[in-house]
This record gives structure tokens, sequence and C-alpha cells, in this order.
């Protein structure tokens, strides 16, 4: 049986399907890579811009990173959107713990209609705890 490369996504949902763990699902599937997924936030957007965000809470975004770790094991993780310091702590906490080979970070802080994704206490976090746990990180400047 064939083994295929696994990719979780860690981000935002995008009900429009443009951006977010929707659109890595797209990418991953294409590269012909089985993806796996924990949501950090549910968004209401479309292509005219962000609506509304409701971050999930960091006991399940903790248990569906755990849920996949402990079965699946990745190859690589790829973060996107996150937007509270809590959030940012239960990931960086879950990649201490299970050690991935590849984590690629995707910051995304404002979307391309300008909304602003991030709160400011959470950038910090992102720079001092999550940064240093990364292979790659891929800013859009």
């Amino acid at each position: 049986m064939k083994k295929y490369p696994t990719i979780m996504s860690i981000a935002g949902s995008d009900c429009s399907g443009g951006a977010g763990i929707q659109a890595d699902l797209k990418t991953i599937s294409a590269l012909g890579a089985y993806a796996a997924t924990a949501i950090t936030a549910i968004t209401v957007q479309n292509t005219t811009g962000v609506r509304a965000i409701h971050p999930v809470p960091p006991v399940f975004v903790r248990g569906q990173i755990e849920a996949v770790m402990d079965d699946i094991r990745p190859d690589a993780i790829k973060i996107g959107m996150i937007n509270d310091i809590e959030i940012v702590k239960v990931i960086s906490a879950c990649l201490h713990k299970y050690r991935p080979a590849y984590v690629i970070f995707d910051p995304v802080m404002v979307s391309t209609s300008g909304h602003k994704l991030i709160e400011d206490d959470a950038i910090a976090a992102l720079t001092d705890d999550l940064m240093p746990l990364t292979s790659l990180i891929t800013p859009n400047l």
C-alpha cells in the first residue's frame, strides 16, 4: 500500500473557500498529499472582506492537534491564521510535545481586504514562542 505524504494545516476556516483551511486542503490535495487539519477560528468572509471572526476555544484546538498527532503523525505542519495569544500558546506547547520534522509558518495578520486578523497581545507570542519552533516562515510582505 502506498504511503502518501501527510501535511497538517493549522489555520482559520474561510467559508468562501478562498483562504485558510479550505485553500490549504485544495493545495495539499493538488500536490498529491494527504491533508489533516486543526481549525483555529471560524471566519465569516467572502471575496469582498471579513465580516466576523470566532476563535475556536483553545482546548478544542489542542484536542484537534493531539488527535491528529497521536494517530497520523504528519510529515509536515503548516500554520496559518492564529488570532489570539492562548491559541499561540497551545500550538507552541503541541510543537514542543510532538517535535514535528517540518513546521511552515505562514503568518496571516491582515486579510487581503485589510481586516486585522490577530489580537495585539498575540503578536509578541508569535515572535517569542512560535517562530523559534518553525523550519520556514513565509510572510506576505
